[in-house]
């Protein structure tokens, strides 16, 4: 199966680089394709979060930033969809949870990709399975698992 990645970048200080994220992203694409069994468009977005704010306002009517919004445009025959990160957030948290700003961010992406895929986190049983496709996913780009197994 065949990916396609876009990366616009509007928060210059994009943890662990532009290139080295536009290539893991590419990863994600292709894995996404081949887990999937069809063909991906994904356009990702880093914003900071008065962006990232601006979008939760005037989509989702959330006047607060967030770490990752989704946006999915087809499902059939290819998965089409948007994904916007918050660079300042994935700062933020890494340095609470104490790893790398750069896993955290790309924590973000693969989240936003698995909604796209039709994944949920809003009951204990979907967070958990989604958790698990997060760490195979990770695991995929060389990235350890950022939640702990229980989380």
């Amino acid at each position: 199966m065949s990916a396609s990645v876009e990366v616009s970048v509007h928060d210059t200080r994009v943890p662990g680089g532009r290139r080295r994220l536009e290539a893991d992203l590419r990863r994600l694409g292709d894995y996404v394709a081949r887990r999937a069994a069809r063909p991906v468009e994904l356009s990702f977005a880093i914003l900071d979060d008065e962006r990232m704010q601006t979008v939760n306002r005037e989509t989702l009517a959330h006047d607060y930033p967030t770490d990752v919004l989704s946006f999915p445009m087809a499902s059939e025959p290819v998965l089409m969809g948007e994904v916007l990160l918050s660079a300042d957030t994935a700062r933020r948290e890494a340095a609470e949870r104490g790893h790398p700003a750069y896993h955290e961010l790309l924590l973000y992406a693969v989240h936003g990709v698995l909604h796209l895929l039709g994944y949920d986190d809003h009951d204990p049983t979907a967070r958990r399975r989604m958790r698990r496709a997060e760490r195979a996913a990770l695991a995929a780009l060389d990235v350890p698992p950022v939640f702990g197994r229980g989380r």
